[in-house]
């Protein structure tokens, strides 16, 4: 395999996950909902391609979908890491069914109008937001570590097999009986998801001693990303390819319907056009990896889905449109099942699904954004315009590649290591104390103190990634050779859970380096403020 920085590593096979029984159950189980999803989608778009301002209400139902990911993803992984990721996900599933339930029974009574039918669709958003960051923290419970990479692209398999079938069967069920119909498919697809969790019963329960208070658990999240520099390259690298991609995802039935001459048919074959190459992509994934660099095929996926958006703007050709569409699905898995494989290989897994779920706000945030952008766009300039501008952008994203490349992950360390040693406390507080100071003095020889400095800011990328608020290095004037690292973290149960938890192998090595420049074991101090009253004993923590 080819890592972010080059140089070969063994690949796993694409279907090596499949062999664990019980991701493959819950894989053909996701497999179900996600074509359940995208006859949703295809039914509710094609409600909307005669209605005035069409072109704005059809990229609306993407943005519908998508928003909620926006706005509820955070905390839909702030909930994923402190409770029973299971649990909710079994919740998630049964909301939906009942989302899908309505959907088919109103439509079918015909009262659907354009407003509720974009309400429910958000609902179905809402659904998604919740059930994303929980699923995708669960895979690494369910196979091993070297095969995440290709659970990662089987995900990304699932959703475009989905895009492929799903949209196909919707239009031939739209033409024969109506919309309706296909609401009620997706209901039952997500009641065969929650049957499929129900059987699941997990090996070893994720230990959660006390989970972490909600509001405290989406600080602690945000603010894992904000300090690290390698999650938020990531993410830059995917919202820069899906803001310009977006737009073919939103106007795509319009050009079936507008340019094409096409039915609900054949924007279903368009879909599965570009989900025949989301495929394609991910089986060719592993093997792709062997022969370029990540930012080699970053620049190369850019390239093949700007020149699909521009042939899409200038060609009426049916036949020559559907083999444009080849390419750009198999770009729109390359990069983004390789950006979300990296997130989870990199991430901790006491803050795994608040970090991904964050990766989804950026790709579902970016798509609504841009899908209603795009949409604006194509009614006020019209398709073409859309489309080309699209083209544009996105070769200007493929070239930011080469500026804003991956980041090099090769030796990260990513496992968790507990080696602070125990508290020996004189006064015990109560958790939710706050906030907290804690104070380490080394003693450092001059001729040391650049070593030092250096080492340090490895150290104060660990304490703000793990629950510092504030962080300072401070030498001290009546002893040259003396030097004081102050941090504040919000209460004492955060300090608790940096001791418990929080720490990996990467963060251990930087502590080590620094204590291997210093002279002797450095002093630390805990204190708290004068009024938290704890109580007076002699306490091991």
């Amino acid at each position: 395999m080819v890592t972010p920085g080059g140089g070969a590593e063994p690949t796993a096979s694409a279907w090596a996950p499949l062999r664990t029984a019980v991701y493959r159950n819950l894989w053909l189980a996701l497999l179900a909902a996600n074509i359940g999803t995208w006859m949703q989608t295809v039914g509710a778009q094609w409600l909307l391609v005669n209605q005035s301002n069409a072109s704005t209400l059809v990229a609306l139902v993407q943005t519908a979908s998508l928003l909620p990911v926006l706005l509820l993803a955070l905390p839909a992984g702030a909930l994923a890491d402190a409770f029973d990721r299971r649990h909710l996900l079994i919740s998630v599933q049964l909301f939906l069914v009942g989302v899908a339930a309505a959907l088919a029974l109103l439509t079918a009574a015909g009262r659907m109008p354009p407003a509720l039918l974009l309400t429910l669709t958000f609902a179905f958003g809402v659904g998604q937001a919740l059930t994303l960051p929980a699923w995708a923290s669960v895979i690494p419970e369910l196979v091993s570590r070297e095969h995440l990479r290709a659970a990662s692209a089987l995900g990304s398999i699932s959703v475009n097999l989905a895009r492929a079938v799903g949209p196909a069967v919707a239009g031939v069920l739209i033409a024969r009986l109506g919309v309706a119909p296909v609401f009620a498919l997706n209901g039952v697809a997500f009641l065969v998801f929650a049957y499929a969790l129900l059987r699941w019963r997990p090996g070893d329960a994720r230990a959660v001693e006390v989970p972490e208070r909600f509001t405290a658990a989406l600080r602690a999240g945000g603010r894992y990303v904000r300090h690290s520099p390698i999650v938020r390259r990531l993410l830059r690298r995917a919202l820069v390819f899906v803001l310009p991609a977006s737009a073919l995802w939103a106007l795509l039935p319009l050009v079936a319907s507008r340019r094409l001459g096409m039915n609900s048919s054949g924007y279903g074959l368009l879909l599965a056009a570009l989900g025949v190459g989301a495929i394609v992509g991910g089986v060719l994934l592993p093997w792709i990896r062997t022969r370029l660099t990540a930012n080699q095929f970053l620049l190369l996926a850019g390239v093949l889905y700007g020149a699909t958006l521009l042939v899409v703007a200038s060609v009426r050709i049916v036949p020559v449109v559907l083999v444009a569409l080849l390419p750009a699905g198999l770009a729109w898995v390359v990069v983004l099942a390789n950006v979300n494989a990296e997130i989870q290989l990199f991430l901790p897994g006491w803050v795994r699904a608040r970090g991904l779920a964050v990766f989804q706000v950026v790709q579902g945030g970016g798509q609504a954004v841009g899908a209603f952008a795009w949409g604006v766009v194509a009614d006020v300039a019209g398709l073409v315009a859309a489309f080309a501008g699209a083209g544009a952008l996105m070769l200007l994203s493929a070239v930011t590649s080469q500026i804003w490349p991956l980041p090099e992950l090769r030796g990260v360390k990513r496992d968790p290591a507990t080696y602070w040693p125990r508290l020996q406390l004189a006064l015990q507080p109560d958790p939710r104390v706050g906030p907290v100071l804690i104070e380490v003095t080394y003693t450092v020889r001059p001729e040391r103190r650049a070593d030092f400095l250096t080492a340090m800011e490895l150290v104060r990328g660990s304490r703000q990634r793990t629950g510092a608020m504030r962080w300072g290095l401070f030498h001290e004037a009546e002893c040259r050779d003396r030097y004081v690292e102050v941090y504040l973290v919000p209460s004492w149960d955060e300090h608790l859970r940096q001791h418990g938890g929080r720490l990996t192998e990467a963060d251990q090595e930087a502590e080590q380096r620094v204590r291997g420049i210093a002279d002797g074991e450095p002093d630390v101090r805990h204190m708290f403020p004068a009024a938290a009253g704890p109580v007076t004993e002699e306490r091991t923590v």
